[in-house]
């Protein structure tokens, strides 16, 4: 890439966040699990112009379902660290 496409995208970052916070009050929530990180930039200057468009009802509503999102891959990570074998079902318990 162009060396100045990261300072473009960064301003353009930026300016999307603050029209996100000047409308809703709160900072900008996304769960961005599964998104590769080539496609982290695009994912996020998309869903948060695309956002802005909805009333803050609305918003509080997605807001919400992001939050969960999110808690929820935390949980599994967690899990997962800790070497939890529930999470995985395909190998049979310890002791079987």
């Amino acid at each position: 890439l162009p060396p100045d496409t990261y300072a473009a995208a960064h301003t353009a970052l930026s300016a999307a966040h603050a029209a996100y916070e000047a409308r809703f009050g709160h900072v900008f929530v996304i769960c961005l699990a599964g998104v590769s990180p080539s496609e982290t930039l695009d994912r996020l200057l998309e869903a948060i112009r695309s956002r802005l468009a909805n009333d803050p009802e609305e918003e509080r509503s997605v807001v919400a379902d992001e939050l969960r999102r999110l808690a929820k891959e935390r949980l599994v990570g967690a899990l997962r660290g800790a070497g939890n074998c529930a999470l995985d079902h395909s190998e049979p318990a310890p002791g079987r």
